[in-house]
C-alpha cells in the first residue's frame, strides 16, 4: 500500500490549508524518515536523526519517528521540539556506557510514546536522557529501559505521566534543584538503587508532586545505611508532595524524607520495606504523614533526628501493621510501629502485629512535647514507650485503646525499660501525662 506522503497532501489542500488557523498547521507531522532516518538498520542514525530534529525545531512540527530501533548517541535536542512514536513502538536506542540524548535549555519538549533503550556502561550518574536548564519539559507514554539511570534531571520543570521505568542499574529518575516536577501515573520496577530520587545541593524550595505511581523492586546495590535503597527520596527538597503511590518491596524505605520542609506523605501503600517504611529524619521541620498503610517492615514510621534539629510533625491516620522483629538490612533497627522525637502529634492510627512498642515517643534526652493519642493498638509486646532518661522532655499518652500488650505504657531510659508501668507510677515523671486511656484484650476472632 502507497503512503500518503505529507507534502502531497499539503499540495492536495491547496489554499484550504492556509486558512487553517496557526495551532492547527503547527500539529502537522514531519517524517523523520524524509531525512534518512532509518529503523533496524544496524548502523548508526545519529546525524539523520539530529537533521530530522533540528527541522523539526525550526518548523514547529511534531517528528514521527518510524517503528522500530534507531540507533543514536548524544542527540542534542532543540529548545522546542515535539517527539512522538509510532503506535508500532519507537526506540531510541543508545550503544555502551552512552546516553541518547540532552534536552537543555527547552521552553517547551515534548516527547510521546517513545522507547529510550539505554545500555550497560557509562559513570555512576549517566542517565539514558539527561534534562538540564529548562522548563514546559513533558514524557508521556514513553519508556525508559536498562542503562544506568532512566532519566536525569537538573534545574527543570518537568511533567512525567504514565511512562514506564524499568531495570537500572541506579534509578528510574533522579532530579537535582527542580523547578517543580509532576511525576504522575508511572510504573518503575527492579531498580538497582532507587526509584524516584529528589535532590537539592542546598535545602530550598521545590514543589514537586509525586503522585498515582507505582513503584516495586529497588535493591541497595551501592550499600549504605539508606541513602540507597528507597522507593522515593526526597533530600534537602521543600514542599514536596508524595501520594496515593504503591510502593513494594523496597530494600530500606517506601518513602523517605531527609532534610525537608512542609512535605506531605498521604495516601500510599508501602509493602515490605526492609528498614522504616516511611521515615522523616535529619533537619526536617512540618512533615504531615497521613492515612498511609504500611505492611511488614521493621519499622512502621519514623519521625526523628531531634539532635539535628528535626522536628513539627503529624502522624495521623495511618495502619501500621506486621512490624518484623529485625531489619535484614540494618542490624541495629529495633521494630516499633510508629516513631517520633520532637513537637508531633501521634493520632488516630492503628497498629497491628508489633514485637516491639507500638508507638515509641523519644530516645534518652531527646523527647520534646510528643503527643500519642486517640491511637488503636493490638497484638503488641508494648504500647507505648516513652523516655523517662534524664533530660527527655514532655510526653502526654491520652485515649489511646491498647488490646494485647505485655506492657501497656512504659518508662525507658536509652534502650532500658526502666517503669514498667507507667500508667501507674506516672507521679514520678512530671513531664509526663497519662490520662482515659482504655486497656484489654480483643474481642471476638
Amino acid at each position: 500500500m502507497t503512503q500518503l506522503n505529507r507534502r502531497h497532501l499539503l499540495a492536495g489542500l491547496g489554499a484550504a490549508t492556509l486558512a487553517l488557523p496557526q495551532t492547527v498547521r503547527a500539529q502537522s507531522m514531519l517524517e523523520a524518515s524524509e531525512f534518512g532516518v532509518t529503523a533496524n538498520s544496524g548502523t548508526d542514525q545519529t546525524a539523520a536523526m539530529q537533521q530530522a530534529l533540528d527541522q523539526a525545531g525550526i518548523s514547529g512540527e511534531t517528528l514521527l519517528l518510524p517503528p522500530g530501533e534507531i540507533q543514536v548517541d548524544d542527540l542534542t535536542f532543540p529548545a522546542l521540539i515535539a517527539l512522538q512514536g509510532s503506535g508500532a513502538g519507537s526506540a531510541l536506542a543508545t550503544s555502551a556506557g552512552r546516553r541518547a540524548g540532552v534536552v537543555a535549555g527547552a521552553n517547551k519538549a515534548t516527547f510521546i510514546n517513545i522507547i529510550f533503550g539505554g545500555s550497560p556502561g557509562g559513570t555512576p550518574d549517566s542517565g539514558i536522557l539527561e534534562v538540564n536548564g529548562s522548563d514546559g519539559v513533558s514524557f508521556e507514554r514513553c519508556t525508559f529501559t536498562a542503562g544506568n539511570t532512566g532519566l536525569i534531571i537538573f534545574d527543570s520543570a518537568v511533567s512525567i505521566t504514565n511512562c514506564v521505568f524499568g531495570d537500572h542499574d541506579d534509578a528510574a529518575i533522579h532530579a537535582l534543584n527542580s523547578r517543580g516536577l509532576i511525576i504522575s501515573g508511572n510504573r518503575i520496577s527492579v531498580c538497582s538503587n532507587a526509584g524516584i530520587r529528589i535532590w537539592r545541593d542546598e535545602p530550598g524550595q521545590d514543589g514537586s508532586i509525586i503522585t498515582g505511581n507505582r513503584i516495586v523492586t529497588v535493591d541497595w546495590r551501592r550499600g549504605g545505611n539508606g541513602e540507597n535503597g528507597n522507593g522515593i527520596n526526597i533530600f534537602k527538597a521543600d514542599g514536596v508532595i508524595v501520594a496515593n503511590n504503591f510502593i513494594a518491596d523496597c530494600a530500606f524505605s517506601a518513602v523517605r524524607l531527609n532534610t525537608t520542609n512542609d512535605t506531605q506523605v498521604s495516601g500510599n501503600t508501602c509493602l515490605r520495606s526492609g528498614e522504616t517504611a516511611i521515615y522523616s529524619e535529619f533537619a526536617f521541620s512540618g512533615s504531615v504523614i497521613a492515612n498511609n498503610i504500611v505492611d511488614d517492615a521493621a519499622i512502621g514510621i519514623s519521625m526523628t533526628n531531634y539532635d539535628q534539629g528535626g522536628r513539627i510533625a503529624v502522624c495521623t491516620g495511618n495502619i501500621v501493621r506486621n512490624i518484623a522483629p529485625k531489619s535484614q538490612v540494618n542490624p541495629d533497627v529495633t521494630p516499633v510501629g510508629i516513631y517520633a522525637e520532637a513537637e508531633t502529634a501521634i493520632t488516630g492510627n492503628t497498629i497491628h502485629h508489633v514485637p516491639g512498642a507500638g508507638i515509641a515517643a523519644g530516645y534518652g534526652p531527646y523527647l520534646s512535647n510528643v503527643l500519642v493519642a486517640n491511637n488503636v493498638m493490638y497484638d503488641i509486646l508494648i504500647g507505648v514507650a516513652v523516655s523517662v532518661a534524664p533530660g527527655a522532655g514532655n510526653a502526654q499518652v491520652a485515649n489511646n485503646m491498647i488490646f494485647d500488650p505485655e506492657h501497656a505504657v512504659v518508662g525507658m531510659a536509652w534502650a532500658d525499660m526502666v517503669e514498667p508501668d507507667l500508667i501507674a507510677n506516672a507521679a514520678k515523671y512530671p513531664q509526663v501525662t497519662i490520662a482515659n486511656n482504655t486497656l484489654g484484650e480483643v474481642q471476638g476472632v
